[in-house]
């Protein structure tokens, strides 16, 4: 290289060094002084939130120990063994009367009988009465997953034979079901 292109290339470097040491000045004055987007005197990001819930995961406030838990919102019910250990999760049709947010016992069960609704079903697990209608889950006979009549007050919870089939081997008399939303 040339003694002038030499120069030439330290100056430019400097200069380099110096408008990134500038501009690394102005970003750190202008950062605020905690975590991004924390608030002062806020609780620290771990504690704001619970971990994320994934899709099929059952909701944080279902309660605790073994239960079936019934998301009115999802239409969806989760069979729960301790804590939050899923056994079985699946999507139910829910009827023309919804019982309210809570925590309910099975307080009785029937193998095989006419719904409501006229419609044959099995594995009735009851659990809840709002007014005159007495709420519970079963599976059609027939298998059968159809939305109610709107025109008749109902309270079964329909669900798919095979998750029928497990409901029943699951809520035995005295089991705790939570129903949210």
């Amino acid at each position: 290289m040339a003694p002038s292109s030499a120069g030439l290339v330290a100056g430019l470097t400097a200069t380099a060094l110096a408008t990134i040491g500038f501009l690394g000045y102005q970003a750190a004055a202008s950062a605020p002084s905690g975590p991004a987007g924390a608030a002062a005197g806020a609780a620290p990001p771990e504690r704001l939130r619970e971990k994320p819930r994934g899709p099929l995961d059952p909701p944080h406030a279902s309660g605790s120990g073994t239960r079936v838990v019934y998301d009115r919102s999802e239409r969806r019910i989760w069979l729960l063994a301790g804590g939050r250990k899923v056994l079985r999760t699946f999507e139910v049709m829910p009827s023309t009367v919804h019982p309210p947010p809570g925590t309910y016992t099975v307080t009785s069960r029937s193998g095989q009988v006419t719904g409501s609704d006229g419609v044959a079903i099995e594995h009735v697990v009851r659990f809840a009465n709002v007014g005159d209608v007495v709420i519970g889950f079963s599976a059609a006979v027939n298998g059968a997953l159809t939305k109610p009549d709107l025109s008749k007050k109902t309270g079964g919870i329909r669900m798919m034979r095979a998750d029928g089939d497990s409901m029943w081997r699951f809520a035995t008399i005295d089991t705790k079901v939570v129903v949210v939303r």
